[in-house]
């Protein structure tokens, strides 16, 4: 497909009539319902200092509720709808028949404080899950216990605290005070070494775009107590002397925690335990068919070695012969880091995916995700600068610094003018260490049509910037709204109705 193949069409929700918002369209006396006559007693009135002096409700009826947000959903856009390339974030399409599979009575109807002898078959899920997580890993001890990435991250900051306390090391005033972090971390590594009490040293990525093993190298010491890696890195590529690198830690006194976030490169096809990782948490919210986006929930299952597995939180979910049961008194444990077990309406769903696929499938998932970000990477990297000229993973990372240089149309116009093409937005300035970042992530649920389309589109707004830069820097033109002051609607949002309220 040529890019003059490509135009930008107008979206759906640019094709409604403009309309009053809903609270606008009140009229005194409409309603949408009519009340029975009370036969309760009336409830008492509630205490004059919890009520509202005003409380202007808009007034109408049923269908005028319907047809606003029905309107404002197809305003929304996700990946049911269209190509959602979000780098690092892995916004799959996500298989219906898993959340079916989640609403069944038995399991979306049971009540974490039942007995554990009405609940065996859902607990017998969760173990297989565990142990599952566990074989793909390559890590044997697992808990479901945390609500979802970052969670998982700090799950295992306090599991290694827990772990160099139980040495003489974790004391305060100890030498064990620093985490090492790469340059081209998630944002949400240092600030869990942080919670964890420690102290975050930044290591460099090399020209190569694999963390510097000579860096690493000169910042371990005594004061070290691990490392926080992701791998493959947010480069999307892999990082090729992992295992040298989990040596020399490991030499050092330390662990090493991986950020399971770019799993969907790895799953079925390496086991990070095999390659020195102590600590992992998995994102079953991306890499295994939970809807993603939304805010929530997530779920960030964890695995550690054998030699970890007493510190992981409790309760923790054993086999009791043919039973399964949750075992509370483990006494070298980190404790709750959630309320009940987890969210598990999402760990069903990751069950229910791994059910489905079993070992073959999700190696080929993998295989797909990485064929998918190399061919757009081979595909486009003769009109967009790829920063890093190799064999990526699951994503891929462009800049657009050249056009910025020469046309003044930077990452984010490209990604706004994207929306007109009927396209999500990649990931912008992510990674922090690549200038004008564009990042990719096709994942493995997307076709060569949608894939061929997407650089279709992206030559086509790449011909634009160089030809009228005003039509990019001034996109999107098809959206009820244009170009917004994200500023201003972060630090001054209107959150109530009348407008004339918002303060």
């Amino acid at each position: 497909m040529s890019a003059d193949a490509v135009s930008p069409g107008l979206s759906g929700a640019a094709l409604l009539p403009e309309q009053p918002l809903l609270f606008e369209r009140s009229v005194a006396g409409r309603t949408g319902v009519q009340l029975p006559k009370l036969d309760v007693p009336r409830a008492e009135a509630l205490p004059e200092e919890l009520r509202r002096a005003e409380l202007p409700l808009p007034e109408l009826s049923e269908p005028e509720v319907v047809r606003h947000f029905t309107n404002s959903s197809r305003r929304n856009f996700s990946v049911d709808q269209g190509f959602y390339p979000l780098g690092s974030c892995t916004m799959k399409y996500n298989p219906k028949i898993n959340d079916r599979i989640a609403d069944l009575p038995g399991l979306a109807s049971i009540h974490p404080y039942q007995d554990e002898a009405t609940v065996q078959g859902a607990l017998r899920l969760l173990w297989e899950l565990q142990e599952w997580l566990g074989e793909i890993a390559g890590l044997p001890g697992v808990s479901l216990q945390p609500s979802a990435g970052a969670h998982g991250e700090l799950t295992g900051a306090l599991v290694i605290r827990a772990y160099h306390h139980a040495r003489g090391e974790g004391a305060k005033g100890s030498q064990r005070t620093t985490m090492l972090v790469p340059d081209s971390a998630h944002g949400t590594n240092p600030a869990t070494a942080a919670m964890a009490g420690y102290r975050s040293r930044t290591v460099p990525t090399g020209a190569d775009g694999n963390l510097d093993f000579a860096a690493v190298q000169d910042a371990l010491d005594d004061s070290v107590a691990g490392l926080m890696i992701t791998n493959p890195n947010t480069l999307g590529l892999f990082v090729e002397r992992i295992a040298d690198i989990a040596a020399a830690v490991h030499d050092a006194g330390g662990l090493v925690y991986m950020d399971g976030a770019n799993m969907n490169a790895m799953v079925g096809v390496a086991k990070p335990g095999d390659l020195g990782t102590d600590i992992l948490h998995f994102n079953l919210h991306k890499t295994f068919s939970v809807p993603h986006g939304g805010g929530g929930p997530g779920a960030g299952a964890i695995a550690v070695t054998a030699d970890l597995a007493p510190l992981l939180p409790a309760p923790v979910l054993c086999r009791d012969g043919n039973g399964f049961r949750y075992e509370y008194d483990r006494p070298r444990s980190i404790g709750r880091v959630r309320a009940f077990h987890g969210n598990v309406n999402n760990a069903v769903r990751g069950y229910a995916y791994l059910r489905s696929l079993g070992g073959d499938g999700l190696a080929e998932v993998s295989r797909l995700a990485v064929v998918n970000a190399n061919y757009l990477r081979v595909r486009l990297q003769e009109v967009i600068e790829v920063p890093f000229p190799r064999a990526c993973k699951h994503e891929v990372v462009f800049s657009a610094r050249r056009q910025a240089a020469e046309h003044q149309v930077r990452t984010l116009d490209l990604a706004k003018r994207l929306i007109d093409y009927g396209i999500h937005p990649p990931t912008i300035y992510f990674p922090l260490t690549v200038p004008e970042a564009l990042m990719v992530e096709p994942t493995e649920t997307e076709s060569k049509a949608t894939l061929d389309h997407f650089v279709a589109a992206l030559r086509a707004i790449l011909d634009e910037a160089a030809a009228t830069p005003d039509l990019v820097r001034g996109a999107p033109h098809s959206t009820p709204l244009g170009r917004l002051d994200e500023v201003t609607a972060a630090r001054r949002p209107i959150l109530v109705w009348p407008h004339d309220q918002a303060t």
